[in-house]
């Protein structure tokens, strides 16, 4: 398994922007090898919020399909030359090979 990790940190009161953008269907979902994507937030700093966004793929190899597809690069070439929003402060993106997955009781049971 191959893990993307993007932290993005906003400030006060802009996490729930962020959280839309990135729980609308889009051509991710539809990439073979994707198994999820999760959309968490940290609001406990009283200076910023934090998205972190956990993308989890079958391999690197199917991470890498994404990052050279059709979808991905018109993305980002759509977006070229945009300013990112005022409200975000940084973004941080860290990727990892799974070593090792321990799977408990309620493992097959959440949504």
């Amino acid at each position: 398994m191959y893990v993307q990790t993007r932290s993005i940190v906003v400030e006060k009161g802009n996490s729930s922007t962020v959280v839309e953008r990135f729980s609308k269907p889009g051509a991710l979902e539809e990439m073979d090898g994707l198994i999820d994507v999760s959309v968490m937030v940290n609001k406990k700093s009283k200076e910023h919020e934090e998205v972190l966004l956990l993308i989890r793929w079958e391999s690197e190899e199917a991470w890498k399909n994404w990052e050279k597809s059709d979808a991905h690069l018109q993305g980002h070439k759509n977006s070229r030359g945009q300013e990112k929003p005022a409200y975000i402060i940084s973004t941080t993106v860290n990727m990892y090979h799974v070593q090792t997955v321990k799977e408990g009781k309620a493992y097959g049971k959440r949504s």
